[in-house]
């Protein structure tokens, strides 16, 4: 596995596994003891997602020690604001069992500047308490970034965007790389929309692939992080199967030219709680 060194030094594996909304406890606890096996020590959760507790037990009961497993999650709408962001992360680590996380994210800005901010204070907090390795945001856009770099004593050291071949999102990437900042990208393959996509099928036969092998590798040429979500054993393995290969630069251009900004999700600049 191949790790990104945050603007803290702290390292991140550059693949996990996404478990967005995986609230059944046993199917929970085979992706991630399959995810394990597989490889991944990288385990993308959230407040909003309703399964901290159950990814806790599955991350006790693998073999794999607190140290050597990476665990992101993110601070829900509805708790932001300095003390709601601040009890609701123990909350999160009570369900977690654990003392601390490895990237704790504001999950969505919002429309009200004074709220993430806030929120924000309290995310800095958390890391000078060290209950937090590193900190970061989710879904923000330049405006919302430019805020929080305004109004910081911690950068942030990640952004965690919508990203898949008909949403590059290049700008927005180009930004938060010279803020030093990495991209990770939720939904990569664009919810599964891109199996059969014809383009990306016949890259993917030049490469013995599959179409999402290349669309995560496509990300990982571009050195976005990607948390692939997944409950059966072999697209797990799949997913992580991409080290062992690169793209060429007019295949890269191909994948570029799918983008036409369209959304699975809501539009940040519009979204608002």
């Amino acid at each position: 596995m191949i790790n990104v060194k945050l603007n803290n030094g702290v390292e991140m594996p550059i693949l996990g596994l996404g478990i967005y909304k995986i609230t059944d406890k046993k199917e929970l606890y085979n992706a991630v003891k399959w995810a394990v096996e597989s490889g991944y020590r990288k385990f993308d959760t959230a407040q909003f997602y309703d399964n901290e507790k159950e990814l806790g037990e599955a991350i006790k009961n693998s073999a794999l020690k607190r140290e050597e497993v990476f665990i992101t999650t993110k601070i829900w709408n509805t708790n932001q604001g300095y003390k709601k962001a601040t009890e609701s992360f123990e909350e999160s680590l009570k369900k977690l069992n654990m003392d601390y996380v490895d990237l704790l994210l504001i999950h969505w800005p919002g429309q009200k500047k004074e709220r993430y901010l806030e929120t924000w204070k309290a995310l800095e907090n958390i890391y000078k308490n060290k209950k937090a390795r590193a900190i970061g945001v989710s879904n923000f856009e330049i405006k919302h970034l430019n805020d929080i770099f305004e109004n910081s004593s911690v950068p942030p050291a990640v952004n965690q965007i919508e990203r898949h071949p008909n949403l590059n999102q290049y700008e927005l990437i180009e930004f938060c790389k010279n803020k030093n900042m990495f991209v990770e990208a939720w939904s990569p393959l664009g919810r599964g929309k891109f199996i059969e996509n014809e383009t990306l099928k016949e890259i993917a036969k030049k490469y013995n692939k599959t179409a999402s092998q290349i669309i995560l590798r496509w990300n990982i040429e571009n050195k976005i992080v990607v948390i692939p979500k997944s409950v059966k054993k072999e697209r797990i393995e799949e997913n992580i199967n991409i080290f062992d290969f690169k793209l060429d630069g007019e295949d890269i251009k191909k994948i570029d030219s799918m983008n036409n900004n369209e959304r699975t999700g809501f539009n940040p600049l519009e979204f608002d709680f």
